[in-house]
């Protein structure tokens, strides 16, 4: 049961073939590979967490935080390159995992990262409504008390209406077919793109330098738990991996597309940090409207309200980025025996996995409702730190015992990145709350049972 056999739980196995009628179809090139990237890289961690975090744990320092947080990203993405250019299939790390390190440890990333990529879309949903709220006041649209917030999180809140919202709203959106859905996502980040590039030029002419000082009130260790909370808002990447089996070329495109999106995205997330703690004192910075509240400081108001939209559209699209995960993973778990077929059915017409994106957004909706933001950004980011440990060694472990299969990516560096990508990784999950640790503990082990009783 220990082996590597055919009953063993360590077998090692490799995504099945579907019949013709039940696949995906590729329609995704390297632009659009590279703005499904962008698009869940920069939402929620540039419109809003960068704010709360700079305001609590780190000051200006946050700057530090994406860095140190972008550093470790971009070891994991080195891996996942060369996975994504080696088994170009759908399931991303649950998939690469199965098929190096066997089934039960495939199971444990791909049942942990269900709940993580549901989990990123209830945050930047939650993210999204500050901004949406932000926008309803400014044209006197007020929600009710108990429609505003997870309860908790204010007097008379009972759920966030507007993120639930959304999260159905993106699950709908997704079921349309991935063609379309692909079209409105590469047109929002655009869109998205160029409205952070006018919070940088205009914000820069803004900055007073004053308020960059002290630039590590919390110290370094405020950067470094800072590093830790923003994480999840680096490795977009990891959900455009789910999408290999409706790419072009997806050996080489889907690799390219990785580097891409993370080069882009980190530039734009240094500087935005620098305009951010710049144009407001970072005691004074609003946690769920950042950078709109920070120009409304200054006296920008009507830029503040078109930076408020720019987040709305930013959001989504790191909302759109997530669920295609999150349901393209479940249809890998289907397809491959780990899960009920059901879940990953396809649908005839428009080719997706119609029942598994439902699912998945209304989760999502009832987390986004009913949960304060960090404590769902907690658990997100503890179980993709996970799966960096497990990809990483992953990677490391298939490039000397299989050293000539034909890869479209090889991770540079060996042995000395990945190894770097892992210490970095379990770092990080050093510096999260113990109630993150029990929690995802809880998760794993109700997985196990799923796993052994089905």
């Amino acid at each position: 049961m220990l082996g590597r056999g055919p009953q063993g739980v360590f077998r090692r196995t490799l995504p099945s073939e579907q019949p013709a009628g039940e696949r995906m179809v590729r329609t995704l090139g390297l632009t659009q590979l590279t703005m499904i990237g962008i698009g869940a890289i920069i939402g929620a961690g540039i419109f809003s967490l960068a704010a709360a975090v700079a305001k609590d744990v780190a000051g200006p320092a946050v700057l530090i935080s994406f860095l140190v947080a972008g550093a470790a990203s971009l070891c994991a993405a080195f891996a996942y390159a060369e996975f994504a250019g080696l088994v170009p299939k759908a399931g991303s790390s649950y998939t690469y995992c199965a098929a190096v390190l066997g089934e039960i440890v495939g199971w444990i990333i791909g049942w942990d990262l269900l709940l993580e990529y549901t989990a990123i879309v209830a945050v930047v949903a939650i993210g999204m409504s500050g901004y949406m709220g932000f926008l309803l006041e400014n044209v006197g649209i007020h929600l009710p008390t108990w429609a505003l917030g997870a309860p908790g999180t204010g007097d008379g809140h009972k759920i966030d209406l507007l993120a639930s919202l959304i999260c159905v709203s993106v699950a709908w959106l997704l079921t349309r077919g991935t063609r379309t859905s692909a079209r409105v996502e590469t047109v929002l980040t655009f869109v998205k793109i160029a409205i952070v590039l006018v919070v940088i030029v205009v914000g820069f002419t803004k900055v007073d330098s004053g308020n960059l000082t002290p630039f590590a009130p919390f110290g370094l260790d405020g950067a470094f738990t800072g590093a830790a909370t923003v994480f999840f808002a680096v490795f977009g990447y990891d959900a455009l991996s789910t999408a290999a089996e409706e790419s072009v070329e997806a050996r080489d495109k889907l690799p390219k597309a990785m580097m891409l999106s993370l080069a882009i995205s980190m530039g734009l997330y240094v500087l935005v940090c620098i305009v951010l703690t710049g144009v407001q004192h970072y005691s004074e910075l609003n946690p769920n409207s950042g950078i709109s509240s920070a120009f409304a400081s200054v006296g920008l108001n009507g830029l503040a309200n078109v930076i408020a939209v720019g987040a709305v559209i930013g959001i989504v699209t790191v909302t759109f980025s997530f669920m295609m995960g999150a349901s393209r993973l479940w249809y890998a778990l289907s397809r491959d025996g780990l899960m009920p077929a059901w879940f990953g059915a396809i649908h005839p017409k428009r080719k997706v996995p119609h029942r598994a994106t439902w699912v998945i957004g209304i989760v999502a909706a009832v987390l986004a409702g009913l949960l304060p933001i960090n404590a769902v950004a907690d658990l997100t980011n503890i179980g993709v730190l996970l799966a960096f440990v497990v990809v990483c060694a992953a990677v490391l472990v298939l490039r000397y015992t299989k050293p000539h299969l034909k890869r479209g990516f090889r991770c540079p560096g060996m042995p000395f990145v990945p190894v770097l990508g892992m210490v970095f990784s379990v770092w990080l999950m050093s510096f999260l709350h113990w109630e993150t640790w029990v929690r995802m503990g809880g998760w794993l082990l109700a997985g196990l049972l799923i796993y052994a009783l089905y």
